[in-house]
């Protein structure tokens, strides 16, 4: 399905044909590039930027390439195509048709889903708005902003959602996703690791393979959704959400890449040594991890939750290719066994209905999805002879969340006492002296096919185009 770019707002929802729908969506249009102008990255309004733009949303050739000034970039609504005869995958409806409008029932948790994650997408503007001033090759700065207008196309889906589907609040709640920011010590954005400043690239890297990927199974799981446009909006979104977690893994393995070759060139992993190199050291890299997967984690919610299984019986929110991987679509009487702590520093086992554990059914199939990483990684520096393997903590490691919330343990999921978890946190998260020789680094290179001495080319350019185009020319 072909996108309409004559329109103000491009769009492939016939918005035309609702002149209602159209003046709102155009009255908050200017509060959403008064936002970027103010919120993005702003330093670089007048700078060409080599930037990918959808023109349809089926998987193949959906996307054209051309040198774009980032307020002039054509945000608009697209929806994937539907699927002929769709029914409800799970839950209590399962086998009916799929909705076209919001059932009144389920408004409120429905509203709820679409402004937690469209807070989202702003926030992470919002998080690197200024890390271009530092970025390590144009390549990458390219990269940054790409990722960044996506985000902002992504919060123009789930604003179209509002004001399509869900009157004056909805209307409401487009101006409120405007009006918090990330950090804001008044109005902060409503998920907390939204909240956290990301002032460097590694942090970047680590957020979009880590953040981006607990984005991408929230898509995946409002994907299945029994509400169409939902799910339509959710399976084209992702589309564009794979390019931002291929940024952080491609990322982390370039910063492997260049530790490893200054290694072989010092035959030493001695710390202080490499740092006098420049490069990030493994066990730096291993901290850098454990905050933002740890900080990812409480994104999924509580394990036991009324609220994920109200979504999964309403027919709200799916697991994650529910109707690919799963045999019972209805998970009436099916449980889960749970590991929790037992208040005296040991641990039980409890048996939960499946539906309460719904939200921990995901966060499992995204630590599956976070270790294929840490397996290339890995791969990289055993091929290089050096011992050191990365790993992921523990899901009970640094929770906020849960019932693994304020319990102390080690980054392997032992309960330790509190002293001696306050005393060795700066062995498993990074210190003030790591954040501020890792910004040290941040050395910011423009010259056409120049790299930063932290971290090693990419494999290759973007579009087939060489590594040392000019992905972006700064105005």
């Amino acid at each position: 399905m072909s996108i309409d770019y004559s329109e103000k707002i491009p769009n492939n929802v016939d918005l035309s044909g609702n002149k209602t729908l159209q003046r709102a969506l155009e009255h908050w249009q200017p509060h959403f590039l008064d936002w970027w102008r103010e919120m993005g990255p702003n330093d670089f309004a007048s700078s060409d930027v080599y930037l990918r733009t959808a023109v349809g949303v089926d998987a193949q050739g959906w996307a054209s390439y051309g040198a774009v000034k980032m307020p002039d970039y054509r945000w608009g609504i697209f929806l994937a195509d539907a699927i002929p005869d769709r029914r409800i995958g799970f839950g209590d409806s399962v086998g009916e048709p799929v909705w076209q409008q919001v059932p009144g029932e389920f408004r409120s948790q429905f509203r709820r889903l679409i402004v937690t994650q469209g807070d989202t997408e702003p926030a992470s503007v919002e998080q690197q708005h200024l890390l271009g001033h530092t970025c390590p090759s144009l390549y990458d700065l390219r990269n940054l902003f790409q990722v960044n207008v996506e985000e902002g196309r992504h919060l123009w889906a789930m604003v179209y959602l509002l004001h399509a589907h869900f009157g004056r609040d909805g209307r409401e709640e487009a101006e409120e996703l405007l009006a918090r920011h990330s950090g804001d010590a008044d109005k902060p954005r409503i998920l907390g690791t939204f909240n956290e400043p990301i002032s460097d690239w590694l942090s970047f890297f680590c957020f979009t393979y880590f953040t981006d990927r607990d984005g991408k199974f929230q898509l995946k799981s409002l994907a299945e959704s029994s509400f169409d446009p939902l799910a339509r909006t959710c399976r084209f979104m992702l589309t564009e959400e794979a390019h931002h977690m291929f940024v952080g893994e491609t990322g982390i393995s370039r910063v492997v890449k260049r530790t490893l070759e200054v290694m072989k060139q010092l035959g030493t992993d001695e710390v202080q040594a490499l740092r006098g190199q420049g490069v990030v050291d493994l066990p730096l890299l291993q901290r850098y991890l454990n905050f933002w997967f740890s900080s990812s984690l409480d994104l999924f919610g509580s394990e036991v939750s009324s609220n994920a299984a109200s979504s999964f019986a309403n027919g709200i929110k799916g697991r994650p290719d529910e109707t690919t991987q799963y045999q019972d679509h209805v998970c009436a009487d099916a449980t889960y066994e749970l590991t929790t702590p037992d208040g005296k520093g040991g641990l039980k086992q409890e048996t939960v209905n499946l539906r309460n554990a719904m939200n921990e059914v995901l966060r499992e199939a995204y630590v599956r999805d976070c270790e294929i990483g840490l397996k290339r990684w890995n791969m990289q520096i055993q091929k290089a002879g050096c011992d050191f393997r990365l790993k992921l903590p523990a899901t009970r490691f640094r929770r906020s969340i849960g019932v693994w919330a304020d319990v102390p343990t080690d980054p392997e999921g032992r309960i330790i006492a509190r002293e001696e978890h306050a005393r060795r946190l700066p062995e498993w998260l990074p210190t003030p002296a790591d954040r501020a020789y890792v910004m040290s680094l941040m050395q910011r290179v423009t010259a056409p096919g120049k790299m930063a001495g932290w971290l090693a080319p990419p494999d290759r350019g973007i579009n087939n185009l060489g590594l040392d185009y000019e992905y972006v020319r700064l105005g």
